[in-house]
């Protein structure tokens, strides 16, 4: 009989790792491959490398919107905080003195009442374009696609006229002679013209018409965006109308209506030629405030003052927009 001889797991391991003795010519051709390989990679452009190198196709497209935001909009928001700590010569031009007296004479009492006025003004507005606006947005999360896609069209239709031209063709609707009041007059709803322009309703009511697209906008996109199972869940545990629209609605688009509430309420305190036309000059805003400094009062010092105060504001409602969890990429809808 042959005998089986079994090697111990040790020769055997040591018998692997022993590599096969090669003859000089291999070791030649091996290196003959070692060296056109390395050639190759010389020649062939490093993916990493190229990305990581200067791009200049990004460069040429970006650099017309680097130059329009550092000419248009970052000089010229140095230029006026500059302008703010400077003092007014009486003569519509500045001393290079620095000071702080802008800044206080800001806080002036009787600039502080056209602050709380803009501010009651604006957070009116805002709340009138959230009232219209969740109404419009639930009637249209159940039409048609093509329904609600020209209806928003329909929306957006007043963008392509002008603001100004459209502000003063409420006059002919809401002056005392206009068609607002000689309509009540006709059908004996009133005795006498109502006031509907010329004082701070005449703002609010050119506000809430100019800046309700803001609002409409992002409103409708959220109330779109509620899952459908929620609200048939709660229809079938006998939810109200009310009920789903404070326990579902509500809850679910608050980014969207504070989206929305940013929109309108900052540029609501800063609309001056609306105050100037429907306020007839007796309703006074922000906005009115700074550009009569310029303007007229020809005190540049204390309107920039005004203006920074603005626009540090603004950073603090868009900041606080970012800690209600909203987002910056989706502000303004």
């Amino acid at each position: 009989m042959r005998k089986n001889h079994k090697l111990p797991f040790s020769s055997l391991s040591e018998r692997g790792r022993k590599s096969p003795r090669k003859s000089p010519s291999v070791y030649k051709n091996h290196k003959l491959l070692i060296a056109r390989s390395s050639e190759h990679d010389e020649k062939s452009p490093n993916p990493v490398r190229a990305k990581s190198g200067f791009d200049g196709f990004k460069l040429f497209v970006t650099l017309p919107v680097i130059i329009y935001s550092l000419l248009l909009i970052f000089l010229p928001l140095v230029y006026v905080f500059f302008l703010s700590f400077q003092t007014s010569d009486n003569y519509g031009g500045y001393d290079f003195k620095l000071t702080l007296k802008n800044y206080l004479e800001a806080f002036d009492p009787s600039f502080l009442k056209i602050f709380f006025v803009s501010i009651v003004i604006g957070l009116l507005t805002t709340f009138i374009c959230l009232l219209i606006s969740y109404p419009f947005a639930i009637f249209l999360r159940d039409k048609p696609e093509k329904t609600r896609s020209l209806i928003i069209k329909l929306v957006m239709v007043p963008f392509l006229t002008n603001s100004l031209i459209r502000t003063y063709g409420w006059i002919t609707l809401l002056r005392k002679n206009g068609v607002i009041n000689s309509g009540l007059l006709s059908l004996g709803i009133i005795n006498s013209p109502l006031n509907l322009m010329y004082n701070n309703l005449g703002v609010i009511i050119g506000m809430v018409y100019t800046l309700l697209p803001f609002m409409i906008l992002p409103v409708v996109s959220a109330v779109s965006k509620v899952d459908e199972n929620l609200l048939d869940a709660a229809e079938d545990l006998g939810a109200s109308k009310l009920e789903k629209f404070f326990r579902i609605y509500l809850p679910l688009t608050l980014p969207g209506a504070f989206n929305g509430s940013l929109m309108v309420f900052i540029p609501a305190i800063g609309y001056f030629f609306i105050a100037d036309i429907l306020g007839g000059g007796k309703a006074m805003i922000i906005g009115n405030l700074v550009k009569n400094q310029f303007l007229i009062a020809r005190n540049w010092p204390l309107g920039a003052a005004l203006s920074i105060l603005l626009l540090v504001m603004t950073f603090g409602l868009v900041k606080l927009y970012q800690k209600v969890g909203g987002d910056l990429d989706e502000l303004g809808g």
